[in-house]
């Protein structure tokens, strides 16, 4: 990198204000860039506003669908994230989103998801549908990146014959098939071009497992929320599972019809926020198992229990002492290590229930070994244990 290209990258990243760089100058493309970035981090124009957080994105500001154009035109996606949060944080981006205009050209990711499902009760009618498609890009890329490997890695569990769905005409599971593939509808020839077929599994005439995810819904969790509504949504479509969805903060939500019909639903069921009684919801989950030593139950919470702590872990080893495979998720995500009460985390390690984080890569392995019977205490190890 040459000198010239050194102080243009350290004028961009200090900005207009710097007296050691303002003089630097800035190609069409750059003085864009800089523009976009000064509208989040420099001070305004008038000197109002308290210092560096004062200028550019208020409620009133008429340009904020051309900044956020500019914003994902030149610069790279993870950054784009970046500087939406930024803007959020610092200009209160909040409310401008709920203007479907604004939404059409915010990038699509979790952070922005979480804003839309803290925000559903507030999002106009008119924006609805708008707000409804960007969650369902997250969801779909999400999708995409879980869905083989989890259903390979259940159907490898259950059925040591078959490490994948069998691919027979007369399986086809058409109505997945068809939801999957509708952006491959050739308009011009009016005929849906497959990309991928979706099969059920012929060998599971039953349902062999009971899979039950309890989430907790307070806002830190909120891409945990996310990737679990996932990873409900494709253990639902599995015949070989029967799947319950439940999120709770003090009160407790069933969320598995909706999690069956579209994990999107699911999420604009959720309701981000509000204290957390761990307790009860695991003890309504208890309610749902009927073969113990068939059944799979995933606690994804950070552990910050307001309800009867001593409760909580009663209930837990009892459904460990009965053959239920308990796993405790402190977070399913792809950030760093999560915010977790470590002292009720040890506690339940203690009674040698698994309790550690996962990202969304390592879970079908996670699962795989839960209904293969293997001791899931040592993933603790080889992921973010407690």
């Amino acid at each position: 990198m040459t000198d010239n290209q050194n102080m243009t990258r350290w004028r961009l990243i200090l900005g207009g204000d710097s007296k050691a760089f303002g003089n630097v100058g800035l190609s069409e493309k750059e003085s864009i860039m800089d523009a976009a970035l000064a509208a989040i981090y420099d001070s305004d124009s008038s000197g109002k506003g308290g210092g560096r957080k004062g200028a550019g994105l208020g409620p009133s500001a008429p340009n904020l669908a051309k900044w956020l154009t500019d914003v994902r035109t030149f610069f790279p996606q993870d950054v784009v994230s970046v500087i939406q949060a930024d803007a959020i944080e610092r200009k209160g981006l909040t409310k401008l989103l709920l203007e479907p205009e604004t939404l059409k050209n915010v990038q699509p990711d979790i952070s922005m998801v979480g804003t839309l499902m803290a925000l559903k009760g507030q999002i106009p009618e008119k924006s609805k549908e708008t707000a409804r498609q960007l969650v369902k890009e997250v969801v779909d890329e999400i999708m995409k990146r879980m869905e083989q490997d989890l259903r390979k890695a259940v159907t490898g569990a259950l059925n040591k014959k078959a490490h994948s769905p069998i691919s027979n005409f007369s399986a086809t599971d058409w109505k997945r098939t068809i939801n999957r593939n509708l952006k491959n509808y050739d308009t011009e020839k009016k005929r849906l071009i497959p990309e991928k077929f979706y099969f059920f599994e012929r060998s599971q005439k039953q349902k062999s497992w009971t899979v039950i995810l309890d989430i907790d819904q307070s806002g830190s969790m909120c891409d945990s929320i996310v990737y679990s509504s996932v990873m409900g949504s494709i253990f639902a479509s599995m015949p070989a599972l029967d799947t319950h969805v439940v999120a709770f903060d003090t009160e407790i939500t069933d969320l598995t019809e909706l999690c069956k019909n579209d994990p999107v639903d699911m999420l604009f069921g959720v309701q981000l926020g509000g204290g957390t009684d761990i307790n009860k919801s695991v003890t309504y989950c208890q309610s749902l198992i009927q073969n113990p030593r068939k059944t799979m139950f995933i606690l994804i919470s950070d552990l910050y229990e307001g309800g009867v702590r001593a409760g909580l872990l009663r209930r837990l080893s009892e459904m460990h002492a009965d053959g239920v495979k308990v796993i405790t998720l402190l977070a399913l995500s792809d950030r760093g290590k999560p915010d977790y009460d470590p002292n009720l985390a040890k506690e339940i390690s203690k009674l040698g229930i698994a309790c550690f984080a996962c990202t969304p890569d390592r879970l079908p392995e996670l699962v795989e070994g839960a209904l293969k019977g293997m001791d899931l205490k040592k993933f603790e190890h080889k992921y973010e244990g407690i």
